[in-house]
C-alpha cells in the first residue's frame, strides 16, 4: 500500500502522486466525493484504479494517504 500525495493543480483538478514510482496522474473520478465523506474507488486518467476506505470528514488537500490497487 503506497503512500500517495493528493493535491490540487492550478485548474482545481486533483493530482495523484506516488513518489516511489515517480507517477503523477489526474484523478478522473472518485466513488464517494461529498461534503460528508471522500474515498472508495478512485479512477485515474490513465485508466488505473486505486482504493482507499472512505474518510469522514473529507481530508483537506494537499494530503498524503495510503492507497491500494483496485485492479
Amino acid at each position: 500500500m503506497p503512500s500517495v500525495m493528493i493535491r490540487r493543480n492550478d485548474s482545481g483538478s486533483l493530482l495523484f502522486y506516488v513518489a516511489k514510482k515517480d507517477m503523477e496522474e489526474t484523478i478522473a473520478a472518485v466513488e464517494k466525493d461529498t461534503a460528508e465523506e471522500w474515498g472508495g474507488e478512485v479512477e485515474l486518467t490513465d485508466g488505473s484504479r486505486w482504493y482507499i476506505d472512505p474518510i469522514s470528514p473529507p481530508p483537506a488537500f494537499p494530503t498524503t494517504l495510503r492507497f491500494k490497487r483496485a485492479d
